[in-house]
């Protein structure tokens, strides 16, 4: 589709991408973990606790889910514009099946409910 120096670009940008995807998850779990234990270790209360463990699991997900829209976008970019295959556009389809269920998961985890639910006291459009 592509010459082999728009392709390098191409891959370079992709890597980018995911390094970025990556780096989100891993700064996001990182300080996560660091204003848990901080709050943990200030000796809370026992319902101080259990809302910190709730806002640790629920900012922890939002790392991870905004760290695999990333990933996706780079599987995207390298599967459109590097190898763009039957057997790529399978594996890129089965790729975000695969997300697409964790970012639902994530999403009930953290909000509790489905992401196409309505928030509590949302009213109808008409």
């Amino acid at each position: 589709m592509f010459e082999t120096a728009e392709v390098d670009i191409v891959r370079i940008v992709t890597h980018l991408v995911e390094i970025v995807g990556v780096a989100i998850i891993a700064l996001g779990a990182f300080g996560t973990l660091l204003r848990f234990l901080t709050h943990f270790l200030a000796g809370s209360a026992t319902r101080d606790r259990d809302e910190a463990v709730a806002a640790f699991r629920s900012n922890l997900g939002r790392s991870i889910l905004l760290g695999l829209e990333f990933l996706v976008a780079a599987d995207i970019i390298n599967t459109v514009a590097v190898t763009p295959t039957l057997i790529s556009v399978a594996v890129l389809a089965g790729i975000v099946a695969i997300r697409t269920f964790l970012s639902f998961s994530l999403e009930l985890e953290i909000e509790g409910r489905w992401p196409w639910q309505r928030r509590a006291g949302q009213d109808r459009q008409v």
